[in-house]
Order: C-alpha cells, then sequence, then structure tokens
C-alpha cells in the first residue's frame, strides 16, 4: 500500500531547519545592533537578507550560498511558508490593537489627514508608474496595473513603526502623537484595501468589470464580517476566555485570524485583507463583565501579548529576512534602475510628507505640529516590505522594482525620528497633554513588546 502523503525528503528537511536557524540568528544580532544605534530592527533584519542573499555571499562565495539556499522553488517555498504565517498574523495582531476609540474621537480630523496623505502620494505614484523606463518592469505586467501597485506603494503608512517611535520620543500623550496614529490608522485600513483590489487586477487583468467586481467583493466580505463575522468572532473569543489556560485563547485567534484570510484568499482577493479585517474584530471583542458588574468588560486583545512576542521576535524577523534575500543591491548597478530609485524615494518621501503636512495645516494645525505629522506618517517599515513581496509575489514587480522599494521602506522608517524629534522641540504643551500625561504615568504601564520596533 503506497502512502498517499510522501515524508519530506531528509536532506531537504535539514536544509530547512537549517535556513530558518540561519536567518533567526543573524536576523536577532543585526536587529539587536540596528536598536543600539537607535534604528528600527526592521533594517537589521532586513539587512540579514542582503547579506545572507545574492548581493554579498552569493557574489562572495556562490558556493556557500547554493548549499544554504539552494535553488530549489520547493526547498524556498518551505521558507515562504513559516514567512507568510508571520506576516499574516503580525498584519492580524496589528489590527487587533488598531484603537477604535481613538479614531472615533479623532475621526473628521484623522480622516482629513489621512486622505490628504494617501492621495496626494498615490497620484504620484500613479503617475511615476507611467514613465518609469520598461527595463524596470518584468514584460509581462500590464502597465496599468504597475502603475496601480507603485501608487499604492508610494502611500502606505506603518503603524507599528510610528507607534514605537511614539513612545520612544514620549509622544504618545502628545495630541499630535494621537492625531498621527488615528490618521495612521486610516492609512492602513485603507492601504490593505487598495491593495486586495490591485492584488485583484493582477491576476484578472485591468478592465471596468474586473475592478468593479473585485471591488464588490471587498465590500461583501466587510458586510459579512460586520453581520456575521462579529458575532461569530466575539462567541469564539469569549468562550475561549472562560478557559483557564491562556494557550486556548492564543489558538482561537490564531484560527480566525487565519481563517479571515483564507476567506479573502478564496474570493479571489489578498489574504492580508482578511486577516486585518478578523484582527480588528478581535481587537473589538470584550470579556463578559460579572453578573453585578456594569462597566465594560476587559477587552480580549490584552491576552494575545504572549502571541505577539512570538510572532515579531520569531515569524516577523523570518519573514523580512527572506524578504531581505530577494534583494539585489547589484541591480543598483544600472544608472537607469538607479536614476529610477532615487526619483521613486523622493516621491514617496515628498508625496507623503506634503499630503501630510498640508492636511495638518488644513486641520489648523501649526507649521511645526504638521512637520511632526508629516515625519511620523512618512514611516512605511514593515508594511512597504509586505507590499513589496506581495508585488512580486503576483509577478508585478521585477527584482530591481522590489529592491526599490524595499529600500524606500527602509529609508522612510531611518528618516522619521530625527525629523520629529527635531519638530516636538518646538511644540509647546498644551493643559489637556500635561493631564493626559499625568494619567499615562499613574496607570501599570505594560512590558515593551518587540515587536514594535518593526
Amino acid at each position: 500500500m503506497t502512502n498517499p502523503l510522501p515524508s519530506l525528503p531528509a536532506h531537504s528537511l535539514l536544509i530547512f531547519l537549517v535556513q530558518i536557524a540561519l536567518l533567526l540568528l543573524v536576523a536577532l544580532l543585526l536587529g539587536r545592533l540596528a536598536v543600539k544605534c537607535k534604528l528600527p530592527a526592521l533594517v537589521g533584519e532586513l539587512l540579514t537578507g542582503v547579506i545572507l542573499g545574492p548581493s554579498l555571499v552569493g557574489n562572495l562565495a556562490p558556493g556557500a550560498m547554493q548549499w544554504v539556499f539552494p535553488n530549489d522553488a520547493g526547498q524556498l517555498h518551505l521558507v515562504d511558508a513559516v514567512g507568510q504565517v508571520g506576516v499574516l498574523l503580525l498584519v492580524g495582531v496589528t489590527g487587533a490593537q488598531l484603537d477604535t476609540a481613538m479614531i472615533r474621537r479623532r475621526g473628521l480630523t484623522g480622516l482629513k489627514v489621512s486622505l490628504s496623505g494617501l492621495l496626494l502620494p498615490l497620484a504620484l505614484g500613479l503617475a511615476a508608474g507611467f514613465v518609469v523606463p520598461a527595463a524596470l518592469l518584468t514584460g509581462r505586467t500590464d502597465r496599468w496595473v504597475f502603475a496601480l501597485f507603485l501608487g499604492v506603494a508610494m502611500c502606505v503608512t506603518a503603524i507599528p513603526v510610528i507607534a514605537k517611535t511614539l513612545a520612544d520620543m514620549n509622544l504618545l500623550h502628545r495630541d499630535i502623537g494621537q492625531l498621527t496614529l488615528a490618521a495612521g490608522s486610516f492609512d492602513d485600513a485603507i492601504g490593505w484595501f487598495l491593495l486586495s483590489v490591485v492584488a485583484a487586477a493582477a491576476t484578472t487583468g485591468v478592465s471596468g468589470g474586473s475592478v468593479v467586481l473585485s471591488v464588490a467583493y471587498l465590500l461583501g466580505f466587510l458586510a459579512a464580517a460586520l453581520v456575521v463575522g462579529r458575532p461569530l468572532v466575539k462567541y469564539a473569543m469569549q468562550l475561549a476566555a472562560r478557559s483557564s489556560e491562556g494557550g486556548v485563547r492564543m489558538t482561537v485567534a490564531v484560527v480566525l485570524i487565519l481563517g479571515g484570510a483564507a476567506a479573502t484568499q478564496a474570493m479571489g482577493m489578498e489574504a492580508l485583507f482578511g486577516a486585518f479585517i478578523a484582527g480588528i474584530l478581535i481587537g473589538r471583542t470584550r470579556e463578559r463583565p460579572g453578573e453585578l458588574d456594569a462597566r465594560p468588560g476587559r477587552p480580549l486583545w490584552t491576552d494575545l501579548a504572549p502571541l505577539r512576542t512570538v510572532v515579531l521576535s520569531v515569524l516577523a524577523p523570518v519573514f523580512l529576512a527572506t524578504a531581505g534575500l530577494r534583494i539585489d543591491m547589484t541591480a543598483l548597478g544600472d544608472p537607469k534602475v538607479l536614476v529610477a530609485g532615487v526619483s521613486l524615494l523622493a516621491i514617496a518621501i515628498i508625496g507623503k510628507f506634503v499630503g501630510a503636512y498640508a492636511g495638518g495645516r488644513g486641520s489648523r494645525l501649526s507649521h511645526w505640529e504638521s512637520i511632526a505629522l508629516g515625519a511620523g506618517m512618512n514611516s512605511r517599515g514593515v508594511v512597504e516590505v509586505v507590499v513589496a513581496t506581495t508585488g512580486l509575489r503576483l509577478g508585478v514587480l521585477s527584482i530591481a522594482t522590489y529592491t526599490v522599494v524595499v529600500l524606500i521602506a527602509v529609508v522612510t522608517s531611518v528618516m522619521g525620528p530625527p525629523i520629529l524629534r527635531a519638530a516636538m522641540s518646538r511644540v509647546e504643551y498644551t493643559r489637556a497633554e500635561r493631564e493626559r500625561a499625568e494619567a499615562l504615568a499613574a496607570a501599570p504601564q505594560p512590558a515593551p513588546a518587540p515587536a514594535d520596533l518593526h
């Protein structure tokens, strides 16, 4: 009787274990080094792949690279699978921590800043997509799809990087800190939505009917998540909360996040969008209060701290290191690629910064407050890397354009803090900010999590 499920060959398993251990070890060392240099850990973790990939080791010791990272699609897919699970859980956990109450409080101003900081870089990226040299395209991608994708890549932001930066600089209680998080949260939600639309267009082609159908699917999924998904998620999380074992709650949360990802993937959309929506639903679930307790129950996402630590200390670094393996710095040796890369970096920075600045000024913020807002919103972080990886997987981006987009994520994440620090030193404290700071100091503080470094 033949075995219908053949086991993984022993050598393939050995290579897989060496790959994961090596990527994690180097990512840990370089990530800690980046943090000591006051840089996001993202920089060191992406550098892991750059060092171990074709940019360095692939040139200096091709034999060693070929043994550890053989040119075998099946072998690479094993590591990719770990990274994909990690990034889905990362997006889900980020969605769970989305402060919807703050978004409601800052609703109109946050939405105005978000749209201003999103539409301008989106338009500039879309325009750039039509003038980028054909050498940077994959050859099988429709120019419209490439332009749409580049527009999305230019307009995204990264809440984890923003939150970590604001926390490190003691700005979370400041009005600008709160507004930046609210606007960034809007950007995140709209960004995942747009990514799903563009990903659908990349697989079905750009036509009025296909785009309308993709948007209809997305809106239908959102309606189903609100009407059916929300009570189901609430019931599942509250049922899991009855268990005395914290592992049950984390397992249920993982199943819900991956289930949401599977739902959108089955509908021909990006799995990331489903994971993000599932995470938001989990974040809105509260513990059942006692019969005599009229106060709202405790948010159940606070039980997911161990999961968040594992995701961002283990799984996310594997994803980022794997993303770095696909970066080929030698591509920048081509003058066309270098000029296009510098131009796209300038478009990304200017578009996001000017858009957020204009939104701030339109909301009656001061000059320096608007500069701080633009600096905070300009951080792309891991979200940009996820977008770039999606584009490469769908065949929309070539290795050269992928390298450029990932470098944009690194540069914008590094340049934000010093500009933010200089701008906020010129913004006076308000009475409300002092009261908020006193309340924050009086409250018990949770231990910092390494996830925010991304």
